[in-house]
């Protein structure tokens, strides 16, 4: 009996093998990346998802409602990657979720701005003036570090990028903060001294970013989007080819020129990306 072990655990051992081997050449081989998104950059993927193919990617688009969360699919497997997100909201997800998602490339800032129908410049502001920003605490607090940066308002020493009443260290101009609805931020306009509005809400409306009296830049490192991965998947060469396909000079002129401005194309290293909580405090 013992002399039949031995060959047969030798024979099942090289099947195990084989099997492994041909698994690693298959990964090895594989090409297709499904990619989680929302409509807002439909067209840019769409574009990606065609020069992929020259480059021998299969970029597979899942496009997500707003009822659906791209991070819970990519936590769960459902989808390789996503790219729809900051990395301030991607690192409160984490933390909330107890998730281990990670950027593996900056793609974009959609810039908040500050429009008003009434004035030309922040400096035409007046004292007491009411300016409106979004109500939940993540854009809340985007706008108090937009408003800083036009030097209406300081944020407290140890801000965290969220919003709220308490948040405020100085405001010389003894402005008033009115938080509202995101969606309602340019219907407001009308009744205040500017609204702080998201890129997306403002495009809607008609608004172009080179309508606001001030907007964020490249500066805004906690809201530039990222492609994101499972943390497992970080060094991922596929993710890496697809990384190097968005960052590439062809994506960043597609993107000047089909959204004229509104996303700017912002293709900083991960180890840039890394330091976003420094923004807070070196205003």
């Amino acid at each position: 009996m013992k002399k039949w072990i031995i060959p047969v655990m030798l024979i099942f051992g090289m099947v195990l093998t084989g099997c492994s081997s041909n698994e690693t050449k298959a990964d090895k081989g594989k090409t297709e990346i499904k990619v989680g998104i929302r409509s807002s950059e439909l067209r840019t993927w769409e574009f990606l998802q065609e020069r992929g193919k020259e480059s021998g990617l299969d970029i597979e688009l899942v496009n997500f409602s707003s009822a659906v969360d791209p991070n819970q699919a990519l936590a769960a497997g459902d989808i390789d990657v996503n790219a729809y997100q900051h990395v301030a909201h991607l690192d409160f997800y984490n933390k909330s979720n107890k998730t281990e998602l990670v950027p593996i490339g900056a793609t974009i800032i959609a810039p908040l701005g500050l429009y008003s129908n009434k004035y030309q410049s922040v400096d035409d502001i007046p004292d007491g003036a009411q300016i409106a920003v979004p109500s939940d605490q993540s854009n809340w607090g985007r706008a108090l570090l937009l408003l800083q940066e036009a030097e209406l308002l300081k944020v407290v020493d140890d801000f965290d990028g969220n919003g709220g009443a308490d948040k405020i260290k100085e405001n010389p101009k003894k402005l008033e903060i009115v938080p509202v609805d995101a969606a309602n931020t340019p219907r407001v306009m009308e009744d205040t001294a500017g609204s702080v509005i998201n890129n997306g809400v403002a495009v809607e409306a008609g608004l172009s970013l080179k309508d606001a009296l001030i907007h964020e830049s490249i500066t805004a490192k906690p809201y530039i989007n990222a492609i994101v991965a499972r943390a497992e998947d970080q060094d991922n060469e596929l993710f890496k080819k697809l990384v190097a396909l968005y960052q590439s000079e062809e994506t960043a002129a597609f993107i000047e020129e089909t959204y004229k401005g509104n996303y700017i194309p912002t293709f900083i290293s991960l180890e840039e990306l890394a330091t976003y909580k420094e923004t807070y405090t070196n205003n």
